[in-house]
């Protein structure tokens, strides 16, 4: 950044950990020089996230889309969620609908001065393409079977 009489200044920033979109860092005393020779002011950073892929950051709270199979909705399962920090098991209750959001607190930014945002999961349910000839066979057998309709329901 331009310093005093336009030389660039360059400065090393900790940035604490659980910092949110939009928050400020001071760094005291690194701003412009006081008027008459006064002590120089503090430096004010705007903290902006990047945007990543498969994260959304909404306050502390993270949002992530998970896909599903079809019979991990149907039946239950656990499946693991890749984060930053590591994997996350989350528990998909059996009966799961494609679009349905878990809330797992805590799981979400840290936040040095409270509780941490939740980790918000919102499932989507994905089939397999292409179908081998035994998984066609399978949810062949699943259609003649059913009477689930969903478009009455």
């Amino acid at each position: 950044m331009d310093g005093p009489a336009g030389r660039p200044r360059q400065y090393d920033v900790v940035v604490p950990a659980g910092v949110a979109d939009g928050e400020r860092l001071r760094l005291a005393g690194r701003g412009e020089p006081g008027v008459h020779g006064g002590a120089a002011g503090d430096l004010l950073l705007e903290v902006h996230l990047a945007p990543h892929p498969r994260l959304r950051v909404s306050g502390r709270d993270v949002r992530v889309a998970v896909p599903v199979s079809p019979w991990e909705a149907a039946l239950g399962a656990v499946v693991p969620v890749d984060l930053p920090g590591g994997d996350v098991q989350v528990d998909v209750p059996a009966g799961s609908p494609s679009g349905r959001r878990l809330r797992l607190p805590g799981l979400g930014l840290p936040n040095p001065r409270g509780t941490p945002g939740d980790l918000l999961v919102e499932l989507h349910i994905v089939v397999p393409e292409p179908l081998t000839d035994s998984e066609r066979a399978l949810f062949v057998s699943l259609a003649r079977e059913s009477t689930f309709n969903p478009r009455t329901t």
